[in-house]
């Protein structure tokens, strides 16, 4: 089973370090969903009701993606990774997510989060993900629960 870790990190850079050392505890590639426009501090500001992450959540606003991950019919478990914004993932994530055939994948996601739970968060990302023979969804801060999880699942 080939095995694929895809995460979006925001400006912390949190998920992006317990992805890369997830991806390297379980032998898995690596794959960082970039927007074409990054994100700056100022469009991360949800205090701000004008911020972009605020209008592209209110508007349900797809969020353009750079790139693709080669080979993508290789791989049959796909964790994704996202800080969770109002309770699911960034719509950058659901935006990569409608480009590509999930049929038969197995899916887990992980979310870090400085005070949100993980909520309903498979829930929201499923019609993004269609056709995934398994959903799951953690909420995580710790590298090590993540490793553990991922051994589980072999």
């Amino acid at each position: 089973m080939k095995t694929i870790v895809i995460y979006f990190s925001a400006e912390t850079g949190r998920t992006a370090g317990l992805a890369a050392d997830f991806a390297k505890s379980i032998g898995a590639d690596l794959y960082e969903i970039l927007p074409e426009n990054p994100y700056t501090k100022k469009d991360l500001n949800y205090m701000n009701p004008l911020a972009r992450c605020n209008k592209e959540f209110a508007g349900r606003k797809d969020v353009p993606v750079k790139g693709q991950v080669e080979n993508w019919e290789e791989y049959d478990r796909v964790f994704i990774g996202f800080p969770i914004w109002y309770g699911h993932a960034p719509n950058v994530v659901s935006t990569f997510c409608k480009g590509y055939d999930w049929s038969g994948k197995q899916v887990y996601a992980f979310a870090t989060s400085g005070g949100s739970k993980i909520g309903k968060t498979a829930e929201k990302l499923a019609p993004y993900v269609q056709g995934a023979a398994v959903l799951d969804a953690r909420l995580t801060q710790d590298a090590d629960a993540l490793k553990k999880w991922g051994q589980e699942l072999r």
